[in-house]
């Protein structure tokens, strides 16, 4: 779990970050739990979310969005995908 809490103490931080992108897999906390760690948060809520899957759950893909994601990707991550990225910068 080191993985999402360390992130959230670096984003505490208030380091210069334009978009969080994150897996939703993560050994004790999902993408969507990031999500609303980080919705939550006064100085964080701005920030756009893209959430990486490895499968397509539509379920799970709709609550991320409806929790406040920007967007989601399917890994691995294309190069083709890189300008749809950026465009939430």
């Amino acid at each position: 779990m080191e993985g999402p809490k360390k992130a959230l103490r670096f984003l505490a931080m208030k380091h210069d970050v334009k978009l969080i992108l994150t897996d939703y897999c993560m050994p004790g906390m999902t993408g969507y739990d990031l999500l609303m760690e980080v919705k939550k948060s006064l100085n964080l809520s701005h920030l756009p979310m893209v959430i990486m899957f490895t499968d397509d759950a539509p379920e799970t893909i709709k609550k991320c969005l409806e929790g406040g994601a920007r967007d989601y990707i399917m890994k691995p991550i294309k190069v083709a995908d890189v300008p749809r990225l950026l465009s939430y910068i």
